[in-house]
């Protein structure tokens, strides 16, 4: 085995500015008072070729690069993060992050890959009939599609040289998303086959993965919109500098994480972030509350001509009926609970209402065929299991129907983007018969509740409410 490393990186797969606002900035943090967490320092890449520029531009300023945050109330901050130490050039064969993630130095590799980049089924098992897991799965080289498929090498380059424990780390808005990615794994490396040999085989590759991992559960959450030219600039009038790879995010940011490490952690409750032993009273909070209501906000504003989300969250109707879900049916649901669940509702509409951060509509509606089994679904179950009727939650699901229904007609005001989209098979699915009905009974969408007959009937009411509904509230918005 490889003697221990007295150095602390923690290498990120996943370079987009979610990671930069969060994980870089927490660790910047840390770094910055000192102490035993100072030698802890990011080494950041990418598994596929989408993040080249980014990674170009990181490494001509040394990693470095400036977060600009904003308030509701308009107040901005401007701070430059030096967590990134290393940048990992991307190439076919993943070179770079096999080399990062094999060294003794790398205690932990987390990942940010969104909830489409885990390729789940309704049952939260990995869809391994799916074209791109398919394809690393039968993988003869290293060259990978999914976050699977690079873990596979870069552990297998880190067992051969006895690298040592490592921690697995998702911070994706996946429920469980550490357990959840770790069957997802181990399930993903087993479909090689027992005979499997080789590099990235099977063979001896899942026992050295149980014992020498750990996937702790986290919950990641700061509303972080794609960055545009005008943060670039106000970033340069600030601080004199032509950054070529700024971020914006909101002031608020928030890190619960399950201390289950298999190697060195870095002392980041110094820094506000929170271990406990279960992430979930955080987690169903933030998903439940937070992601779904935006992913309601997103749907409905793209149905009546409204382009960022604060202008959604500024329309009383729709901020109503996602009010309504969350009150109605997500708090029942969760009480009790260690988190205010009514205070985290009003503070997350006041995130919302921030008419700096120009989130889009198009970024929180992307993905929506992931986020329906993963923010709204699990109350919709939990709901049946009470004997309680989703009235409020039907509604979402009837603006997420309306949403694919305009998609397949050509008239949302934006390209969709969803990595799990079967373009053909939706389309299909629209031009038949019954596209209620069919969106109704699909298990991938809605797991159990797909055959409850009361679910389908509910769903149809509130479809059969939110056309007019949609039609009056887009009649007000455009309205001079």
């Amino acid at each position: 085995m490889a003697p221990q490393s007295s150095e602390n990186v923690w290498m990120h797969i996943g370079a987009g500015a979610f990671h930069r606002a969060h994980q870089a900035w927490f660790i910047h943090r840390l770094r910055e008072e000192g102490g035993e967490g100072a030698d802890w320092s990011i080494a950041l890449g990418n598994v596929r070729d989408d993040a080249t520029a980014l990674l170009s531009a990181l490494q001509a300023q040394g990693g470095k690069y400036t977060l600009e945050t904003v308030s509701p109330g308009g107040e901005r901050a401007y701070e430059r993060i030096t967590s990134i130490r290393k940048v990992l050039p991307w190439d076919p064969e993943l070179n770079a992050l096999r080399e990062q993630g094999a060294d003794p130095a790398t205690k932990v590799i987390s990942f940010t890959v969104t909830e489409a980049g885990y390729y789940l089924s309704a049952s939260r098992d990995v869809n391994l009939a799916h074209p791109d897991v398919q394809a690393d799965v039968q993988a003869t080289g290293t060259a990978s599609r999914t976050i699977y498929g690079a873990l596979r090498g870069i552990l297998w380059e880190r067992m051969q040289r006895g690298g040592g424990p490592v921690t697995l780390l998702s911070c994706d808005n996946v429920r469980d998303n550490g357990r959840c990615f770790r069957g997802a794994f181990l399930a993903f490396l087993g479909a090689r086959g027992p005979g499997s040999s080789g590099e990235g085989g099977a063979e001896g590759l899942v026992s050295w993965v149980q014992e020498n991992t750990s996937c702790p559960n986290s919950m990641v959450d700061r509303i972080t919109p794609r960055p545009t030219a005008d943060v670039a600039e106000r970033v340069a009038a600030v601080t004199k500098w032509k950054d070529q790879a700024p971020v914006l995010s909101e002031a608020f940011a928030q890190w619960v994480i399950q201390d289950a490490f298999a190697s060195a952690r870095p002392p980041l409750s110094s820094v506000g972030v929170v271990f406990a032993p279960s992430v979930e009273p955080w987690e169903e909070a933030k998903i439940r509350v937070l992601n779904a209501s935006h992913s309601c906000l997103a749907w409905a504003g793209s149905l009546v001509g409204v382009k960022y989300i604060h202008q959604c969250a500024g329309i009383a109707p729709i901020v109503k009926v996602a009010c309504e879900y969350v009150t109605d049916d997500v708090i029942p649901c969760l009480e009790p609970s260690p988190v205010e669940l009514r205070a985290y509702r009003d503070t997350t509409f006041q995130r919302f209402e921030n008419p700096y951060i120009r989130d889009s509509v198009q970024r929180v509606a992307s993905d929506s065929l992931s986020k329906v089994p993963g923010f709204i679904t699990p109350t919709l179950l939990d709901c049946r299991r009470r004997s309680v009727t989703p009235l409020a939650t039907a509604r979402i699901c009837a603006l997420c129907f309306l949403f694919f229904e305009a998609w397949h007609r050509g008239s949302l005001p934006f390209p969709y983007v969803d990595s799990a989209l079967d373009a053909g098979a939706m389309h299909a699915r629209f031009a038949g018969d019954d596209a209620l009905g069919a969106f109704a009974r699909d298990k991938s969408l809605f797991g159990l509740c797909a055959e409850d007959p009361a679910f389908e009937e509910t769903l149809r009411a509130a479809v059969t409410w939110a056309r007019p509904w949609l039609a009056e509230v887009k009649a007000a918005t455009s309205a001079p």
